[in-house]
């Protein structure tokens, strides 16, 4: 007898291959996904945006003509006039901001002259207030007093601790005619920790400003 030998076309063979290969590609995954279990969700540590403080603290003089006074301040700092809203004129020609770029933040400074004693008590006063103010906030407010002996002014620096909206807070008088009130702000939302490299690098700054204070 003879026996009739079946063959399979090429495209046979190859369409059983791609099946064959697809079953097994579905049950391969399939394999996968019954064995892969989901990693547990690990919440990531809180961080703060990152402040450069400069290398060293250095100086250049304030001195412009028709202002009552001049004092020494950073270089990493620049001068601009203080309008007290927006583009309005400030109560007093002045008044000055000391603003630090790449710290985000400026040193409100306010000037009066008094002709009294009793002038004087008040606007000490008045700035004590505004300090303590901020005590809602505070965790605790601690006061350096400071005396430039070759100029008889003295002055008196506040540091707010906690998430107040001012780290520092300073008076200087001569006592016998100039005041002035300084305040440091941050323009972001206030955080201790976070602003903590920056309010400690200007600390000195502040110190400085102040004891090279000259009225006149």
């Amino acid at each position: 007898k003879t026996i009739k030998q079946s063959c399979i076309s090429p495209t046979q063979y190859f369409r059983s291959f791609v099946v064959m290969f697809r079953l097994l590609a579905i049950l391969f995954g399939f394999c996968l996904l019954g064995s892969c279990k989901p990693s547990p969700t690990v919440p990531k540590p809180q961080g703060y945006f990152r402040i450069d403080t400069p290398e060293a603290h250095k100086f250049q003089v304030f001195d412009v003509a028709g202002f009552p006074y001049s004092f020494e301040y950073p270089v990493y700092a620049r001068m601009e006039k203080d309008s007290a809203f927006f583009s309005e004129k400030a109560d007093n020609p002045y008044w000055i901001n000391v603003v630090f770029p790449s710290f985000g933040g400026t040193i409100n400074l306010t000037y009066k002259s008094f002709n009294s004693r009793e002038e004087l008590y008040k606007m000490e006063k008045d700035s004590y207030g505004f300090t303590h103010f901020h005590q809602q906030k505070a965790d605790y407010i601690n006061d350096e007093y400071f005396t430039n002996p070759q100029t008889g002014i003295s002055f008196v620096l506040y540091t707010v601790g906690g998430n107040a909206a001012s780290r520092y807070q300073f008076t200087a008088t001569d006592s016998v005619k100039h005041f002035m009130l300084g305040a440091l702000y941050f323009d972001v939302t206030p955080n201790a920790d976070s602003l903590k490299p920056a309010t400690d690098f200007l600390h000195q700054d502040i110190v400085h400003m102040m004891m090279t204070l000259k009225f006149r």
